[in-house]
């Protein structure tokens, strides 16, 4: 294998308590460097995002609540009865592309979409209301904290804006009623467990990932195929850094400049929660690189895609009880629909493998 000059070792750390700031200067400092770690890594840590320390605490007291209950009260909120695909993902629900079921167990909280919503009359899929467990605090725990973190995700999307050369807002009319998606995940303690995979290497569907998890797992993939180590970090006030990384849909929208890396969960003796919010703009938003890069003929490869179209078609894919209706011709993939693990480094890299070759 070729080495590749300056693949990254670890993630860069962003400080972004800037994007608060109202000079544009200032912002912009901070978009410049979102987009050089967006560039060259597609993930990076975020400290002075002001997510406030109890909302933290509150989400993961109401995911130690939910999974302690016994399997039989889990399963009744099995995502496979929920009219909306949320809800509980028991273990070995899903399959990526390793063809083995996942060792962990969900449970899957959506964007609270109104009833009489035209996407929810629609029966517009992955839009709908959350089936909330009878738990104590566990609703407002959660929301607060979808709230939260979604709102730190429409502050990073102006940045990202910032970082194409595009004004602040210009995302913001994409995402009004999205499938952005939070998920509670747990993995269980196995004091056997070997040094390997837990979730397969994948890349997310959407256009970014805010994620906060309190135990060491997570691998990102290197331009010289090195899984580097993704550990939980903090600043030096002791505020908890989220890792942010690039989905297929920014990787899209910008024509490959911003990078959907592949990462995967190592599996690890320890108990570990993580918290997952898919941040995504509205089902029926068309996909498509930016004028400037259709201008610049770098966008060949990048074909248009409808975002929710895109993730629907990869959950059906991916999640077991989706996997059957399509089988039994319950439910079909679009004809648009891509395989999975069709973006990120892992493209990148054979470019380079061609490249190096020559």
């Amino acid at each position: 294998m070729t080495k590749v000059k300056g693949a990254f070792t670890e993630l860069p750390v962003i400080n972004i308590q800037g994007l608060n700031s109202e000079n544009l200067a200032e912002r912009q400092a901070v978009a410049d460097a979102i987009g050089q770690a967006s560039r060259k890594v597609g993930f990076f840590y975020i400290t002075g995002h002001g997510i406030a320390p109890e909302l933290i605490a509150g989400v993961r007291a109401a995911a130690k609540k939910f999974f302690a209950l016994p399997m039989q009260e889990k399963m009744n909120y099995y995502i496979g009865q929920s009219k909306s695909h949320k809800g509980y993902v028991p273990e070995g629900e899903e399959i990526y592309g390793s063809g083995k079921p996942d060792l962990k167990e969900a449970f899957d909280v959506g964007f609270q979409a109104p009833e009489d919503h035209p996407f929810v009359v629609s029966k517009t899929p992955l839009i709908g209301a959350n089936e909330w467990p009878e738990l104590a605090e566990f609703k407002s725990q959660v929301l607060d904290y979808y709230q939260a973190v979604f709102a730190l995700g429409h502050r990073l999307f102006d940045a990202f804006a910032l970082a194409l050369g595009l004004p602040e807002g210009y995302f913001k009319s994409m995402v009004t009623c999205p499938p952005s998606k939070l998920r509670l995940i747990h993995y269980p303690f196995d004091a056997t467990a070997e040094d390997k995979p837990g979730i397969g290497a994948h890349t997310d569907y959407e256009c970014f990932t805010l994620l906060l998890a309190d135990q060491p797992g997570l691998e990102v993939l290197n331009e010289d195929r090195v899984w580097i180590d993704a550990p939980p970090s903090k600043d030096i006030n002791g505020e908890e850094a989220f890792v942010i990384n690039i989905g297929d849909m920014l990787e899209v929208l910008s024509a490959g400049t911003f990078i959907a890396t592949a990462h995967r969960v190592r599996k690890v003796p320890q108990e570990r929660y993580s918290f997952p919010l898919f941040f995504a703009c509205d089902y029926h938003t068309l996909i498509r690189p930016l004028p400037h890069f259709l201008k610049a003929n770098e966008a060949d490869q990048y074909k248009e895609l409808s975002i929710g179209e895109h993730m629907w078609s990869q959950a059906l894919q991916t999640y077991r009880y989706l996997r059957e209706k399509v089988a039994k011709g319950e439910l079909q993939l679009s004809e648009r629909a891509r395989a999975t693990h069709t973006f990120g480094h892992l493209k990148q890299q054979a470019k380079q493998k061609t490249t190096s070759n020559l």
